[in-house]
């Protein structure tokens, strides 16, 4: 006798909701890649249609390379992400180390400033922070992008939940081998945080890849710009916008993004399900 198969609808209605959800967030992507592949009469006809009817990705590129040096702004990018990312890390392991395995006075109470130092926006400091910059004399350069950012108390955060998932007895173990505490914070807690380090990795890579407020206010050299200040490269108030170099430029900028992001993905997804664990 066979049994009766009872078909839910809950399945399907979740299924339904996070492909609605999906196509919610794909949209303005989906939107950028058809708008990079059309020319110019098609951008700007009055018919609506995502698929061009001309294919011309590659003209748009070509044309948007060769009215900015976007390489040398890809490059610059690469450069204040890395070397921002790279001195985040150095600051934030320590500091979530002590804040995690040692026992001090006051750890609580400076734990307590580190959630708080979370909710105070980077514009609130922008003032302050540009008037020692321009006392300093490092406005117009890459100290002037990468200094600001070299405290995160986002990372020291997620490094301090991630590591009181570890065990104590590694800890211990590792002391009794004669490891220094900054031995430890680099040679156990480290490769332990690998997935914590990949998941705040992808946070600060794309906050300041992306940003646009921050390199507006202390560049004046195009030199220097970042990859959000070739997107405005390509705005024109008198001629008008040419939406398909600016669209294609943008595809070019959100590419590396999206490759690292879909190579961390699973690290990514590790990383903040453990950090919380505990």
């Amino acid at each position: 006798m066979s049994r009766a198969i009872k078909l839910s609808p809950w399945p399907l209605l979740r299924h339904a909701v996070l492909l609605a959800g999906a196509l919610v967030v794909l949209a303005p992507f989906i939107w950028m890649l058809s708008t990079a592949s059309k020319p110019a009469d098609e951008i700007y006809s009055s018919e609506l249609h995502l698929i061009p009817h001309h294919f011309a990705l590659w003209d748009n590129l070509q044309e948007a390379f060769a009215k900015a040096d976007l390489w040398r702004y890809l490059l610059n990018g690469l450069i204040v992400t890395v070397s921002i990312f790279a001195l985040q890390i150095l600051i934030a392991l320590p500091a979530a180390y002590a804040l995690a395995k040692l026992r001090f006075l006051g750890r609580g109470t400076l734990f307590a400033l580190v959630l708080f130092g979370i909710l105070i926006p980077p514009q609130a400091t922008a003032i302050p922070v540009f008037l020692l910059l321009h006392k300093l004399g490092a406005l117009d350069s890459y100290a002037a992008l990468v200094l600001p950012f070299t405290i995160s108390v986002f990372g020291i955060f997620l490094m301090r939940q991630f590591f009181k998932t570890v065990p104590d007895d590694l800890i211990d173990a590792a002391r009794m081998d004669g490891i220094s505490e900054f031995g430890i914070v680099w040679r156990v807690m480290l490769p332990a945080a690998i997935p914590a380090v990949t998941a705040f990795g992808i946070f600060s890579v794309v906050a300041h890849w992306n940003d646009y407020f921050w390199p507006l206010i202390v560049l004046n050299s195009q030199h220097y710009y970042t990859p959000p200040l070739a997107v405005a490269h390509f705005r024109n108030a008198e001629a008008g916008t040419n939406y398909g170099p600016l669209m294609a430029a943008a595809l070019v900028i959100i590419a590396p993004l999206v490759i690292a992001f879909l190579l961390a993905q699973r690290r990514f997804i590790e990383g903040i399900t453990l950090t919380g664990l505990k």
